[in-house]
């Protein structure tokens, strides 16, 4: 066995909480509205795209370890839980080996703000409550112990590109026997530091935040292994010798293609120009949900599952040029059960 499916997906975004909400603002292709965010100091605030409080307060935030849980975790638990459906109770009784792989660029960057703003005003008031929520893996390290899951389980920081890597070693960890199940996740949460790095290096860039994941198995069991992870390209990094473009290019000599499938693109000025010759449908996320970095990799998967899922196309390509580090593209296809 050397396939892997995708059984499972999850989202928190700025259209709302769950794999709906995003999927919808897709069809309709209507950007979500923007708010403002005051940065200290600047009679401007940033214009951001940011999640809306749920509908109803999410039930897991009882927990011990999530009732101090930073955004940042509450989005990744509630997307990995999404995305793992019914497998959950598996996972919490130990029937299923399950493993993460959780991927982030800026990670709980509010915490870490909050706690060096207080210890730079008063030492003496600064919370240590917070401060093991400032780590990067602590969203991962929350969602292991809520469901209760021992197996091997991954942090890696990085751009969007780094989602795609996630999805390449849980396939490796899958087909190697290391885990029954792999959700692989994406977060990042919303703080006036990364929306003014994000205006620094691209000022038409609105910023966003939320998570992404799919839940992978190499299990072949219909209905929910419809999706197909079929390929991922070589992880082509920015180097002096290869500009984002000839990445880019890279990617996309390594994707199979054809007219009458689906391309999701991270909307890049390189990819633009790469792919103003593609002829079939074309999405791209980040002009309707805003950057919201390693996330935005995840909605860009999710979407183009859920399109394969609903029968829309037969196969669907995924481009992932990253912000700062690699281009790296990803092939689903409807599997052939």
């Amino acid at each position: 066995m050397n396939r892997v499916f995708v059984y499972g997906l999850g989202a928190v975004s700025p259209a709302g909480w769950g794999v709906g909400a995003l999927c919808d603002v897709v069809k309709r292709q209507e950007p979500v509205a923007t708010k403002t965010l005051a940065r200290p100091g600047w009679e401007m605030p940033f214009i951001i795209r940011q999640v809306p409080a749920p509908a109803m307060r999410p039930a897991f935030l009882t927990h011990a370890r999530l009732r101090r849980a930073n955004l940042i975790s509450q989005f990744t638990v509630a997307a990995a839980l999404e995305a793992l459906g019914d497998d959950m109770a598996s996972v919490s009784n130990g029937s299923l080996r399950l493993g993460i792989v959780m991927c982030v660029m800026a990670g709980s960057v509010a915490y870490s703000r909050r706690f060096f703003e207080e210890t730079m005003r008063d030492p003496t008031t600064a919370s240590p409550l917070i401060f093991p929520e400032t780590v990067f893996n602590a969203a991962a390290s929350h969602l292991a112990a809520y469901l209760g899951c021992p197996g091997i389980n991954y942090t890696i920081v990085g751009d969007e590109s780094t989602f795609v890597q996630g999805l390449a070693i849980a396939a490796d960890w899958l087909l190697a026997g290391k885990c029954d199940g792999c959700v692989v996740i994406a977060a990042e949460e919303m703080d006036w530091i990364v929306s003014d790095a994000v205006r620094l290096f691209d000022r038409q860039s609105i910023h966003s935040d939320g998570a992404g994941a799919l839940y992978l198995k190499s299990e072949i069991r219909s209905p929910r292994s419809e999706v197909e992870l079929a390929s991922i390209t070589d992880s082509f990094p920015f180097t002096k010798l290869q500009t984002r473009s000839g990445a880019a290019r890279c990617v996309r000599e390594q994707l199979a293609a054809d007219d009458n499938q689906l391309l999701c693109d991270s909307d890049t000025v390189h990819e633009r120009k790469l792919w103003k010759d593609w002829r079939g449908h074309r999405i791209s996320i980040k002009p309707l949900l805003g950057e919201a970095f390693s996330a935005s990799a995840a909605w860009q998967c999710i979407v183009a599952c859920d399109s394969l899922q609903h029968g829309d196309f037969a196969a669907a390509n995924v481009s992932v040029v990253g912000a700062n580090q690699a281009a790296i593209g990803a092939r689903f296809i409807k599997a052939n059960l």
